[in-house]
């Protein structure tokens, strides 16, 4: 299972606001059923690496087809294969637990 962070950035537009873009993309992250989660700075998925890639594709072309002249996309992945369960909250858990253990 993969963890995928994604944030789409539109440039060339008339406002610098970007959240129709966002809200856009994260409606591409609902229809493929992948679990994800948004957070001030991306958006967060988990799944099947393939099925996130194509998942990413759609997001980066978002802006163009809202007419965007440009698009920055920024993705970073963590991909583990030598555990079955490598999800969103387990990384949290995981982390928070080590403070838990600190104190």
């Amino acid at each position: 299972m993969a963890v995928v962070e994604i944030s789409v950035a539109p440039l060339g537009t008339a406002s610098v606001s970007v959240s129709s873009y966002v809200a856009a993309c994260v409606e591409i992250v609902v229809e493929s059923g992948l679990e994800y989660q948004l957070n001030p700075m991306g958006t967060v998925i988990e799944g099947d690496i393939d099925a996130i890639f194509a998942v990413l594709r759609k997001m980066h072309e978002v802006p163009f087809a809202k007419g965007a002249e440009r698009v920055s996309t920024v993705i970073k992945i963590d991909d583990r294969r030598d555990r079955g369960c490598h999800g969103l909250q387990g990384k949290i858990d995981s982390v928070l637990n080590k403070l838990k253990s600190a104190s």
